[in-house]
């Protein structure tokens, strides 16, 4: 029940951080996500065969495994926002705050649900579900963050850097994906402490 119960909480958490990328790009001009009918919480819109399912199963259910995967990127077009490059970091940036707020709300119910009075009413398990539901957002958030393209934080990364950084950009570009496996197979631990100091932040631990 606790690897179908991450493999859910995996599933809606890049839901609502692929929605939030789209109803960005809608305050901010473009309506791309919107008339591609995926502006809505239904998974069935979002889900990645492969990396919302079935990667998600396979981690789950090796020993010490981390459950991460990934939804169907909700499409926008840059050439209809204002300004393309700080707007596009705007548009980035919303899928891992919208994780952040999720650690933080349930972060705050765990705190509840995990006192006395709390655990009286509900017993162990539950708290240790929401735990559950603020660490995946927090991996989300957090590995999505890192400046790596094609993940969101690439695009913040390219705003805030001066148009005299133009080379790194182009290599990050061509070569990011290279980049991105290599960070993933032998520098992910790198952010592991990160992950665990804003994961008990957000549950008070």
């Amino acid at each position: 029940m606790e690897v179908v119960f991450s493999v859910i909480v995996l599933i809606f958490s890049v839901v609502i951080h692929e929605v939030s990328h789209g109803a960005i790009a809608e305050r901010l001009g473009d309506p791309t996500a919107r008339l591609a009918g995926r502006l809505t919480l239904n998974p069935l819109k979002h889900l990645d065969l492969f990396g919302s399912v079935i990667l998600p199963l396979m981690l789950s259910l090796l020993p010490g495994g981390v459950v991460f995967g990934w939804a169907k990127p909700v499409p926008y077009d840059p050439r209809n926002l204002k300004r393309p490059v700080r707007d596009g970091a705007l548009v980035a940036a919303a899928g891992p705050v919208s994780n952040l707020l999720l650690a933080l709300v349930f972060g705050l119910l765990f705190r509840f649900f995990s006192s006395g009075e709390g655990m009286n009413a509900v017993g162990e398990l539950f708290p240790s579900l929401i735990a559950q539901v603020v660490v995946v957002n927090v991996w989300l958030a957090i590995f999505n963050l890192m400046p790596i393209p094609p993940l969101d934080g690439s695009k913040v990364l390219f705003w805030l850097l001066p148009q005299s950084a133009y080379e790194l950009r182009a290599f990050l570009e061509r070569y990011g994906f290279f980049v991105l496996l290599f960070f993933i197979f032998f520098g992910i631990e790198i952010i592991i402490p990160i992950i665990r100091a804003v994961a008990g932040f957000f549950l008070g631990v």
